[in-house]
């Protein structure tokens, strides 16, 4: 199968509120997926504050690197926004007014019967070899230019500004000037398993992997997502191609893998408790109703989620889940029989199909030589078996919460599927 010729862009931020973290730069990321996804690679990034020359430098960098190169911020009426004059210099030309782009800001400030500045009318003004991208939500238009068979883009820094520029206007301009290749993207979601486990598990399939298709990996605290991204010239063809490649990854690391694209872990597991007709409990110690949280962020999930105890000290495992005092006294409240008794107990109070309980040493303090900070033990209970095991998540609080809660889904949903 025949590549396309790789089209490849840059991404400029402008703005000294960038640098300095004042605000997080979303434009970027929004923009490399958005690129990804017309086929265009994203090779260089780079942020700059509000000066000329750290702006020309950008500009001159990203050319040995791009065939696009898009800027956003540095647009707006105010003397600190000075991209417009730097394009100017950088392609040895001048302001001009635009009277489409001024009739279009006089509306604006007309209908909120505003009075109209000279800051305003400046808007207006736009590089004279430029070609002007109308701007629907605001008043600073985008520009275009062609320079050295490249094309270069610049966009305000307004988030939303900024998209609908570049939907309306800059999709159909960039699919004018290139040829571009058709790509399909797939994500891969997996859990409780690590990154570096997961690329030896799969090594050789990744090996074996076309040209034509890259992978990325791409981790957070608890689950890997895997990209595939595939090029080619025929959509049918490279679609089937990748169907066929997902199914032998499904078949290597397929018990890891527990949805695709954006599904997340607390919607696939009520889907199956859906498909089940049954319903589930929480009992909650270290995770102090975050597992609670999660399952009830899914629309619909009072269908099959009747509620959570969260057993915090030791006093309510023995009140409300019923956890025998000696249990406490003998093994400790994070141990395997503390935990089976947790969820048996929450299942049988709360009537439910299916419990997940969870206890551990979330940290900083708290552990000791046997059971260090990072322990965890979880329990999946139902009216046929209970089962418990430990864990070691690490010594950061947040993310032994974190990790706990998508282990205890996990569990069950395997245990779901286990059982169908």
């Amino acid at each position: 199968m025949m590549n396309n010729v790789k089209i490849h862009a840059a991404i400029i931020t402008i703005g000294d509120e960038i640098l300095i973290g004042q605000i997080v730069d979303t434009n970027s990321a929004w923009l490399g997926q958005a690129l990804g996804k017309m086929g265009i690679r994203v090779n260089f990034r780079t942020s700059v504050g509000d000066v000329k020359e750290h702006i020309l430098n950008a500009l001159h960098e990203a050319s040995k690197y791009a065939d696009i190169i898009i800027t956003t911020g540095g647009l707006g009426p105010t003397k600190d926004d000075v991209t417009k004059q730097t394009f100017c210099d950088y392609f040895n030309s001048k302001l001009v007014m635009n009277e489409e782009v001024l009739e279009w800001v006089t509306q604006i400030f007309t209908k909120r019967n505003l009075p109209i500045l000279d800051a305003n009318t400046f808007q207006a003004m736009v590089p004279e070899n430029c070609e002007v991208l109308f701007n629907k939500s605001g008043t600073a238009p985008g520009m275009l230019f062609q320079h050295n068979q490249k094309i270069i883009i610049s966009m305000p820094g307004v988030p939303f500004e900024m998209k609908t520029i570049f939907e309306d206007e800059c999709v159909p301009k960039l699919k004018q000037y290139f040829t571009l290749p058709f790509i399909l993207h797939r994500t891969i979601q997996t859990t409780s398993i690590g990154e570096s486990f997961l690329a030896d598990k799969i090594k050789h399939w990744e090996n074996n992997l076309p040209p034509h298709i890259n992978l990325a990996y791409l981790p957070s605290v608890g689950q890997v997502r895997l990209r595939l991204s595939a090029y080619g010239d025929n959509e049918i063809e490279i679609r089937k191609e990748l169907d066929s490649i997902i199914q032998e990854l499904y078949k290597i690391a397929g018990e890891y893998i527990f949805g695709e694209e954006q599904e997340n872990l607390q919607s696939v597991l009520g889907n199956l408790l859906k498909q089940k007709n049954a319903t589930l409990s929480t009992a909650e110690s270290c995770t102090g109703g975050f597992i609670s949280h999660l399952i009830t962020t899914v629309p619909g999930s009072s269908a099959y989620y009747k509620g959570s105890i969260v057993s915090y000290d030791n006093e309510i495992k023995i009140s409300e889940l019923g956890v025998n005092p000696t249990t406490l006294e003998k093994f400790g409240a994070v141990s395997e029989t503390c935990i089976l008794e947790m969820a048996n107990g929450v299942r049988k109070k709360l009537k439910t199909d299916y419990a997940i309980a969870t206890s551990g040493i979330a940290g900083p303090d708290g552990g000791t030589p046997e059971k260090p900070v990072g322990t965890v033990w979880i329990a999946i209970s139902s009216e046929k078996e209970t089962i418990a095991k430990q864990f070691n998540m690490g010594d950061n609080r947040e993310r032994t919460i974190l990790r706990t809660a998508l282990q205890g889904m996990d569990m069950l949903r395997r245990l779901l599927l286990k059982t169908s």
